[in-house]
């Protein structure tokens, strides 16, 4: 069993003492998954970090017990703690790309943490690594297993975490976020493998996601936290049938499906309140549709409302008058205007390929080709949303990489990409410069794709000065401040690092850079898959409203099919480097006709009114 009591833990910050973790209390059960949930920047992650202890040098744990089978751990000696951490408890990271060392092949790196928890040395330790590569799905694992982290897609670096974390047997897993990278087939492949571990081994996992369809088919129990503490605590089944607090109804409305196309989402409004404030009441209060009065002045405590089901609203323990409810952002979602039959589309890709030389050596002898994009075509009209899925690896990302020409010193790019019948790939110069402005990308990871070293209004600023000269500082403020706005972060923090910032916020300020130069065509790449369900909405609603009122058209890559469902207006699904299907949204996803997208639907893990239990 393990057991966290009161757990406090504070950030000292340029703001002053962060309270990251407000007093929790949960129990985790060997066999038992418990799911965390809840917004970024709430404490998911900086309660992952405390209880292995690998808080940053700024944090430190205030107030509070962690006990695994009845053994104190944060007394322990660092010596100690190393055979507690990886060995007894296990650790899968949010962001497998600042996790994994660049300099190190990745089986090296597996290796490592087998030798270091069990007696297999050598050899039997490198089988046993190549055992776990595949059994996660690594495709050609003997090869793969000598690759650098830079080698691999997104997904396959969070896999290598994955086997990396399972490769030494422990007792509890903690997962951050395990499958936010990974397309739906693989990612039902990891839960599977989860699930199998827990009947073997008696597995405990700690599941944080934002992903409240996984959590439905994976959680025993399930714990809401937000702005520090849990707000809602209960067993999996009755939190989706009967949520109590106003927070969790919020966020089950919030989730994208076909059903809601054409409408807004219901999103939150607001963020989620800095941690160093003084909170004198229920910290909730201010974007709650049911506050009442007292709400602003009195603190709910955790309070039990039924057998098994916890929540820590007023409603419950201290009814009163209710607030006039504010009338909910609702950005006018009306669909854009068709194109006209006939009409040039806004971007025509036709019979793209990009081809890499592999190997080589000194004097280039022996290179040979791989091609990881082979004769893929299609057209996005202005004002409409493709959506490209498909697994890791299959050729999505570097599609729109050649796109917005980032592979010309890496790759050989054949075929056309005509913006509105100019072919970007013939572009240079002053010509090219011309055309960033009018395709933008949204990256994939959003730590890796900020500079640590510069602010956010310098993040923010650099493609303005570059693209947008005619702005002076004072339009150039402006137009950021309305940025932050737009994809709900504080104005503060223009004066920030990114590393200030949690990973869900990471994103909105690369999707803000991105707006920023007002492009006509926006590259989204898995641009929600590191946020929570509430931001998620507000991002869907803006790319919505801006595509609405700016004609703003998007190649929308992503594995989530219920925001396929809600915002593309077609879809293609590539294999191995083609489009194998492509069609209007609706045929393609209820009529599918290739064996490749059937099963890619099949693996998508449904939200719906029983949710399926573990080992179902």
């Amino acid at each position: 069993m393990l057991h966290i009591d009161d757990l406090k833990v504070t950030l000292d910050a340029d703001a002053g003492l962060v309270r990251a973790i407000d007093g929790m209390q949960l129990t985790l059960q060997r066999g038992e998954t418990f799911a965390l949930v809840g917004e970024s920047g709430c404490g998911k992650s900086m309660t992952a970090l405390a209880l292995m202890r690998l808080l940053p040098d700024n944090g430190r744990i205030t107030a509070g017990r962690l006990e695994l089978d009845g053994r104190e751990v944060f007394g322990l000696s660092e010596a100690q703690m190393r055979g507690v951490r990886g060995g007894r408890i296990g650790m899968i990271f949010q962001e497998p790309a600042t996790s994994l060392n660049p300099v190190m092949r990745v089986g090296a790196q597996i290796v490592e943490a087998i030798e270091a928890h069990t007696a297999l040395r050598g050899a039997q330790a490198r089988a046993k690594a190549i055992d776990w590569l595949r059994r996660v799905g690594i495709p050609e694992p003997e090869r793969r297993i000598d690759e650098y982290p830079f080698r691999l897609s997104g997904g396959q670096k969070q896999r290598v975490m994955i086997a990396m974390a399972l490769a030494a047997e422990p007792d509890f897993l903690i997962a951050d976020e395990p499958t936010t990278a990974l397309d739906v087939t693989i990612q039902a492949q990891i839960l599977q493998l989860l699930k199998e571990l827990q009947r073997e081994r008696g597995l405990g996992l700690l599941l944080i996601t934002h992903d409240l369809a996984v959590v439905a088919g994976m959680a025993h129990q399930v714990a809401l936290m937000y702005a520090g503490q849990i707000v809602e605590l209960a067993p999996a089944t009755e939190f989706f049938a009967a949520p109590k607090h106003p927070y969790a109804r919020l966020l089950l409305q919030a989730l994208p499906d076909a059903g809601k196309r054409g409408a807004a989402l219901a999103a939150i409004a607001g963020t989620v309140p800095p941690l160093w404030l003084q909170f004198e009441g229920c910290r909730f209060a201010p974007r709650c549709d049911r506050a009442m009065r007292h709400c602003a002045a009195q603190p709910p405590q955790l309070s039990q409302v039924a057998p098994t089901h916890e929540a820590r609203c007023l409603l419950y323990s201290a009814p009163g008058e209710a607030l006039p409810a504010a009338a909910p952002a609702r950005p006018d979602t009306a669909p854009a205007a068709a194109p006209a039959p006939g009409a040039q589309p806004l971007l025509a890709v036709r019979d793209l390929r990009v081809v890499y030389r592999l190997g080589g050596g000194l004097w280039g002898g022996g290179q040979r080709e791989f091609r990881a994009v082979d004769g893929v075509s299609f057209d996005i009209p202005a004002g409409q949303t493709l959506a490209l899925v498909g697994e890791s690896g299959c050729g999505k990302t570097t599609s729109g990489k050649a796109i917005v020409q980032l592979l010309r010193q890496q790759a050989r790019i054949e075929g056309q990409a005509l913006l509105d019948g100019v072919d970007l790939f013939g572009l240079q110069g002053q010509a090219l410069r011309a055309a960033r402005r009018q395709v933008q990308i949204i990256f994939q990871d959003p730590f890796a794709s900020l500079n640590p070293r510069m602010r956010v209004m310098e993040v923010l600023e650099e493609g303005l000065l570059a693209l947008r000269p005619e702005l002076d500082a004072p339009a150039r403020r402006e137009l950021l401040l309305a940025l932050l706005d737009q994809v709900g972060l504080r104005r503060d923090a223009l004066e920030r690092f990114p590393h200030e910032f949690s990973g869900g916020q990471r994103q909105r300020i690369a999707i803000a850079r991105a707006l920023a130069v007002q492009p006509r065509l926006i590259v989204c790449d898995e641009p929600t898959s590191a946020l929570d369900v509430s931001v998620q909405a507000q991002i869907l609603n803006l790319l919505r409203e801006l595509q609405r009122s700016q004609g703003l058209a998007f190649l929308f890559i992503t594995h989530n099919i219920g925001v396929v469902e809600y915002i593309a207006d077609a879809v293609a699904v590539m294999q191995g480097g083609a489009i194998v299907e492509a069609g209007r949204t609706d045929s393609v996803l209820e009529r599918p006709q290739h064996a490749y997208t059937r099963s890619l639907l099949q693996a998508v893990p449904r939200l719906g009114p029983a949710p399926m239990t573990l080992g179902s």
